[in-house]
């Protein structure tokens, strides 16, 4: 790896990504962090891949040095290129017979500028790989997550990982139109192999509930019978994928571990985390009475009421009102985290609620600092209203 001179602009442009990848509602059931290669590469002038050869130290200094890439694939090309086959890169890097490099280029005043350096094993398809994610970059959200799905269980950690980030950014009305044409057997066949990292339970599993049948919703209840995978962090992506291929015994599934206060608390919170998908998404497949009705059962588990009643509150639902503010003060909830998450919840009601506004005019006499406090923290959620045009 290696980082060198970069131009003003780029700095913006990163600033920019950053802002509107944050607004993205992205898919639900990966995780990603950082930029995929396809964004780095939109800020690259040129892009080569290649082995390193004769490096060497410069003797007047001994932190400096240079070494040749003799370029084997140019993933993105520019001008100023001309055919070379072999360019020279800053840096002291001594070759390693097992490794190649992928390397981001600058064209700087009329030079190419090296940036950045990967190595990678010298059979890595990262090139190839790139190269054809940039070749799709401008097609249709739903046919670029096909390409990167093939290369979901590349050998190569470098090019399975950056896949997998292409899912996790994106957008879930497109992950959906691309699941529902994946090859259900291949997902499920990821899924029952020992090797598959628990981190792409989630990812696959709702993959299947998009393309799959019942057969595959047979395969996802003995994953989720398995106590082996029931503590992983996929847990919520395999019981979404369930509830998709079985929607009525799916969701009563997911309910009862809801209201089963001896599971574990990762189980009951995956459950919870289902539930907010199929909130947010697919209404359609679970109406938001019955979702709503599950979650209540949350409400007299110690360790997730607060998180039960803060997605009540977000739902609005507002019937729940008389059940929620009725623990305050109880001994088995009178913690603060669920204290304030029922101030939320009461002070986001709308007006006319007599039990309601009984409950908050009392604790406006005996906790009124932490009622200000709640509701500075609401103030701040709450949406800027548009700026008044002036007429003229």
């Amino acid at each position: 790896m290696f980082a060198l001179r970069r131009q003003a602009g780029l700095l913006a442009a990163c600033a920019t990504l950053f802002v509107s990848s944050a607004a993205v509602r992205a898919c639900p059931f990966c995780s990603a962090e950082g930029k995929t290669l396809t964004a780095d590469a939109g800020e690259a002038s040129l892009i080569l891949f290649g082995k390193l050869s004769n490096a060497r130290l410069d003797p007047k200094d001994a932190y400096a040095g240079q070494t040749d890439i003799e370029i084997e694939v140019v993933v993105k090309s520019h001008d100023i290129l001309a055919g070379r086959k072999k360019i020279t890169l800053p840096r002291y890097l001594p070759p390693e017979p097992d490794y190649k490099f992928l390397v981001f280029c600058d064209v700087y005043k009329g030079q190419i500028d090296p940036y950045r350096g990967e190595a990678v094993k010298a059979d890595s398809r990262i090139a190839g790989y790139l190269k054809g994610a940039l070749a799709v970059k401008d097609k249709p959200a739903a046919t670029r997550l096909k390409y990167f799905f093939d290369y979901l269980e590349d050998k190569d950690a470098a090019v399975s990982g950056d896949a997998y980030k292409e899912f996790g950014f994106a957008d879930y009305k497109d992950y959906r139109t691309a699941s529902s044409t994946l090859p259900a057997d291949t997902i499920a066949r990821w899924l029952k192999d020992p090797n598959t990292p628990p981190s792409r339970y989630g990812l696959y599993a709702s993959m299947l509930g998009h393309c799959g049948t019942a057969v595959h919703a047979k395969v996802l209840r003995t994953l989720l019978d398995d106590p082996q995978r029931r503590f992983t962090s996929g847990m919520d992506g395999m019981l979404a994928g369930y509830v998709l291929l079985q929607p009525k015994g799916g969701w009563e599934y997911v309910a009862g571990l809801m209201k089963d206060d001896k599971l574990d608390f990762g189980l009951r919170y995956a459950a919870l985390r289902a539930a907010r998908f199929f909130h947010e998404f697919r209404s359609d497949v679970v109406p938001v009475a019955e979702l709503s009705s599950a979650v209540l059962a949350l409400l007299e588990q110690k360790d997730i009421a607060d998180l039960a009643i803060e997605d009540l509150r977000k739902w609005g639902q507002w019937s729940a009102a008389d059940q929620i503010i009725g623990r305050y003060g109880r001994e088995s909830h009178n913690v603060p985290i669920i204290r304030r998450s029922i101030l939320r919840y009461a002070l986001s009601c709308p007006p006319g609620n007599a039990k309601v506004d009984a409950f908050l005019a009392d604790r406006r006499k005996d906790s009124a600092k932490l009622i200000e406090e709640v509701q500075e923290i609401l103030n701040l959620e709450a949406p800027k209203p548009a700026a008044a045009t002036s007429k003229k």
